[in-house]
């Protein structure tokens, strides 16, 4: 499976972006990472490309919303009401056991896009 994020960039506190995410190959789900410079890379948010089942982290429930369109094999990321804390690479990765998603443990996930930055300025 090959990915291919775009739609990160620079935005002010309270703004919005859209990510996408472009997969090649069948996935059982795909996942939002995001990685902030000297911290852990951590899910965002999933979505089973099967049934349409999805998770989000706590941290952005209410202002993210993940979305999928399978005829294009395409996976979006809505993202909204955006915080200095949200800053950082995000990375969309396909998980191909049936397992990561709602739980987005980084490991589960076997292929990963090149990242996109997301820049939210106070």
């Amino acid at each position: 499976v090959q990915l291919q994020a775009s739609g990160g960039g620079l935005v002010q506190a309270g703004g919005s972006l859209r990510l996408s995410c472009a997969a090649s190959g069948s996935t059982d789900a795909i996942a939002w990472f995001r990685q902030a410079p000297g911290k852990e890379r951590r899910g965002v948010s999933c979505i089973s490309t099967t049934d349409g089942a999805t998770g989000y982290a706590d941290s952005v429930k209410g202002r993210f919303t993940i979305s999928r369109d399978n005829a294009k094999n395409m996976v979006y990321l809505e993202m909204k009401s955006l915080k200095p804390e949200d800053t950082a690479v995000y990375y969309c990765a396909a998980d191909v056991t049936g397992w990561g998603c709602p739980g987005m443990s980084p490991r589960i996930f076997t292929s990963w896009g090149q990242g996109t930055q997301v820049t939210v300025s106070s």
